[in-house]
């Protein structure tokens, strides 16, 4: 999800902040952002809220926010 590494610099995050928002480890974010794994759709929505930004943008089908 390049998207999801863009929107956390952008707000200046770091992993380890968000993960801990998002109550999961660091390295299942890394996992996220590098493309190694998918989160499940829960999570998806979860990230979505929090950067506010659509799902369709957060998984790269749409450039509108």
């Amino acid at each position: 999800m390049d998207r999801l590494r863009k929107l956390r610099k952008e707000r200046n995050v770091t992993q380890q902040e968000l993960a801990d928002e998002m109550l999961v480890t660091k390295r299942t974010l890394a996992r996220y952002e590098s493309g190694e794994s998918e989160p499940r759709s829960s999570m998806v929505f979860d990230l979505a809220d929090y950067f506010k930004v659509s799902i369709d943008y957060l998984v790269g089908r749409s450039d509108v926010r």
